[in-house]
């Protein structure tokens, strides 16, 4: 049985004061985590703060991107052993964002992973189509291309353990939200993928979450899907309120 997995990704927002603020209105009504596995993703100046304030709670605290080194020179990066020194517990890879805008290929999320799994952090890896991609129908052949390069040399135990994130590209921070359906589809692809690429327990244990415009109003039927484990959310993981229900939301 997999556990659902919540992971609010708060991009560049946020500062070390109003993060333990947040965390303060929220540590005492997340679920177990045996239910529900509640975790924030924030930005690295906040991760001190975050793993400070959310100590003794349900909370798991996530990075929000590192580098495939652990030391030298390499400014502005972020390392996963310092990340593990930290006690952090996931870090997001891949996002759409960091392809888009900082060029990052399937070659560097691939050897992220690795890194992270050297040092016990557990990768958020990330997979989506732009809006150009679905057009043409090719989104099943671009997400198994990236699942297989960024998965490529892991071992079955390590994808059992990590988690996959499906943001199809048009649906982040659109308003747009893939419908329920498309959502599960894809998700189911990519465990069949995960299947053919391994087993059939690593494919029954790795969870797969989807990303895109997840808020109150549907993540109950996108939970509701067979092959859907969790959701990595943006915005409406910005606000108490709105965190809470998303983590709750099988009350």
């Amino acid at each position: 049985m997999r556990t659902p997995i919540i992971a609010g990704n708060w991009k560049l927002n946020m500062n070390p004061e109003q993060t333990a603020e947040f965390v303060a209105s929220i540590k005492n009504e997340l679920p177990e985590s045996s239910k529900v596995e509640s975790v924030i993703c924030a930005p690295a100046v906040d991760l001190d703060a975050l793993k400070k304030a959310a100590e003794g709670s349900e909370l798991h605290v996530g990075a929000e991107n590192a580098y495939f080194e652990t030391e030298g020179a390499f400014t502005g990066e972020t390392s996963p052993k310092v990340l593990n020194e930290m006690g952090i517990d996931y870090c997001i890879i891949g996002h759409s964002e960091r392809r888009e805008y900082f060029h990052e290929t399937d070659e560097d999320i691939n050897k992220k992973a690795k890194v992270l799994f050297a040092n016990n952090v557990t990768p958020i890896v990330c997979c989506g189509e732009s809006l150009e991609t679905r057009e043409a129908n090719k989104q099943e052949e671009w997400v198994v291309g990236q699942i297989k390069a960024d998965l490529d040399g892991l071992t079955a135990e390590q994808v059992s353990n990590l988690v996959i994130a499906y943001e199809p590209i048009w649906a982040i921070g659109t308003g747009k939200t893939a419908s329920s359906e498309q959502a599960e589809e894809m998700c189911k692809t990519i465990r069949e993928t995960v299947k053919d690429l391994y087993d059939d327990e690593t494919a029954e244990n790795v969870r797969i979450q989807y990303g895109g415009s997840v808020n109150p109003a549907n993540v109950k039927e996108l939970m509701g899907k067979p092959n859907i484990d969790g959701g990595l959310v943006g915005g409406a993981s910005l606000k108490p309120d709105s965190y809470l229900a998303l983590v709750n939301y099988q009350d």
